[in-house]
């Protein structure tokens, strides 16, 4: 049997019975709850309390959790498929899954012990609390092995001191990983990672940031002030929390992948939809080349960033490595992204320039995705190591 005879599913590029239905469910849900107001949330700033209470329901916000920890055990090609879902009409509420379940309930997974999982996983899998992820610092970014908050061994406790910035949940969530300097002489060898409870004494949160985009996903600091974080809540070994995290950026990695095919099938769905509307010099603007043309880019990238975002997730539903198979989806994936919504508004003309359209708002959600989860640089430099091998 030659190449070209080869059926679809014979190449395993087609999605599971499985993997469909949660396609439908999902695409159903969003068109009916979410899509109908997502400019209002955009414009409100709104954090969407009963959308994320109804996805728990769904079991999206432990997807691919174990079932044991109240998870609904599926794989990571389908978590994929619910945030481009999500994220074809909003970004913020994709972003919300994202961290909750790749970074904080991930780290957890990942590192926990038994009990931990039980008390915290088995809540952030069914959305009886809300997880936040804190890594970023006002002085330390990409760096993160140059961070300044602290943990200080006290008896049969630990004394956090210092500052996050940029947490996703910051002020709504409840059950929180960070990051914090156990031993400062041996650099990122020296980081550990802590679950921390919203009620700690010491414990709080500054006001909501005021953004470009993904307006309506909760992004704050935080601060820790003499903090006393039981001994039993250390995530994973002393000095093991910057290469733990290092394996969890690559998972979020691929949800950000995601997102961004998300955000940019919603700019090309747009920008079909008002080509074949919108007529100038008596016909449709979709039938000049020069349109078609953009559009045309747009499906080709979107397919080819689909493609790479399933291969990284499949890869790491087979207990392979995808280090550089989730970097490369994650910097194609985003990059694409922008230029995909920059073209849609150009097709909009001026009409893509206010808010009347959802292109606006794509372009704005967008860029994000180029500075997340590790910015564009930083995936061309981890790309390096690999490449250059």
């Amino acid at each position: 049997m030659s190449i070209d005879t080869l059926a679809p599913s014979a190449l395993g590029f087609d999605l599971s019975e499985d993997q469909k239905l949660i396609q439908e469910s999902i695409r159903d849900f969003v068109e009916q709850r979410v899509a109908p107001t997502v400019m209002e949330r955009d414009e409100s700033c709104e954090f969407p309390h009963d959308i994320v209470n109804e996805l728990a329901e769904m079991n999206m916000l432990g997807i691919y959790h174990d079932e044991k920890y109240g998870g609904a055990g599926f794989d990571a090609v389908s978590f994929t498929i619910v945030l481009e879902e999500i994220a074809r009409w909003d970004a913020s509420l994709a972003l919300t899954v994202a961290s909750h379940t790749s970074l904080c309930s991930a780290h957890i997974a990942q590192a926990g012990t038994e009990e931990q999982k039980l008390k915290y996983l088995s809540q952030l899998t069914t959305g009886q609390a809300l997880g936040a992820w804190a890594l970023t610092e006002p002085g330390s970014g990409s760096d993160a092995s140059n961070m300044k908050t602290t943990a200080v061994k006290d008896g049969n406790k630990w004394i956090l001191n210092g500052s996050k910035i940029f947490i996703t949940q910051g002020s709504v969530g409840s059950i929180y990983v960070v990051l914090a300097v156990t031993d400062r002489t041996k650099g990122s060898k020296g980081v550990s990672a802590f679950i921390l409870e919203k009620n700690m004494k010491g414990f709080s949160h500054g006001p909501k940031l005021k953004k470009l985009g993904m307006n309506s996903s909760d992004t704050t600091e935080i601060y820790m002030e003499d903090v006393e974080v039981p001994e039993d809540n250390l995530l994973g070994e002393i000095g093991s929390g910057f290469i733990d995290t290092m394996k969890i950026l690559d998972g979020g990695r691929i949800g950000i992948g995601s997102i961004g095919v998300g955000i940019a099938r919603g700019a090309f769905e747009e920008s079909k939809k008002y080509a074949m509307e919108r007529s100038q010099f008596g016909r449709p603007i979709g039938q000049n080349q020069a349109i078609q043309w953009k559009i045309v880019d747009m499906g080709v990238h979107i397919e080819s960033a689909r493609l790479l975002v399933q291969r990284a997730a499949w890869l790491k539903d087979q207990g392979r490595p995808y280090t550089r198979e989730a970097s490369i989806a994650k910097l194609f994936a985003s990059e694409m992204c922008t230029k995909a919504c920059l073209d849609a508004i150009q097709i909009h003309g001026g009409y893509g320039y206010t808010k009347e359209y959802h292109v606006e708002r794509f372009l704005r959600d967008a860029k994000l995705l180029e500075i997340g989860e590790g910015t564009s640089e930083v995936q061309r430099m981890v790309l390096a190591r690999h490449f250059m091998k």
